[in-house]
């Protein structure tokens, strides 16, 4: 009869260890992108009409005010403005944005239930309209930090977007020198 028992206790532990990771592993936001403050930060507005600032994770993009910051920004709407998208949510940041990434329909796809297939963030370094955020690479999974930085460094050798200019600032070092 104690067999019996410590099984159920072990059990027990099984199940709360799966739902546990279940729960670590769900950290997904949907919902429809309502608004867009520049290159790298979007609004969601989820189903229970909750709004989330999102900061895409891995990149960092021109200020408004720097050269091609329109053009991010830009670009980025016309990627995910008004369209459903997911976040896989890492974490959040000093400012309560929630860091992730941002996941859209390809824009090709014009049934209402499109996989979401196409990394924003991705497709902003692809167009040399960000730069990869080294600082915080550590924090991406190993085979997208090479992604990444692999798109920036493409982008770079094709001068494509800000890469066009010999010596762009990046946005880290223009904040700091406002």
């Amino acid at each position: 009869m104690e067999w019996l028992g410590s099984t159920r206790f072990s059990l027990g532990l099984v199940l709360i260890s799966l739902l546990t990771s279940h729960c670590a592993l769900a950290d997904s936001l949907q919902g429809r992108v309502v608004a867009i403050a520049d290159g790298d930060t979007i609004t969601l507005l989820d189903a229970q009409h909750q709004q989330h600032k999102i900061r895409l994770a891995g990149i960092d993009a021109p200020e408004k005010k720097q050269p091609f910051g329109n053009v991010a920004k830009q670009r980025m709407a016309d990627m995910v403005f008004g369209k459903e998208v997911r976040v896989d949510a890492r974490k959040k940041d000093r400012y309560k944005r929630t860091i992730g990434r941002v996941w859209v329909a390809s824009a090709d796809c014009k049934a209402s239930d499109c996989p979401k297939t196409l990394d924003a963030g991705m497709a902003l370094l692809t167009l040399g309209l960000a730069w990869h955020y080294k600082q915080y690479a550590n924090e991406q999974p190993v085979e997208e930090r090479g992604q990444y930085s692999f798109a920036e460094e493409e982008a770079r050798s094709k001068r494509v977007g800000l890469w066009r200019d010999n010596e762009p600032t990046p946005p880290w070092e223009w904040r700091h020198n406002k």
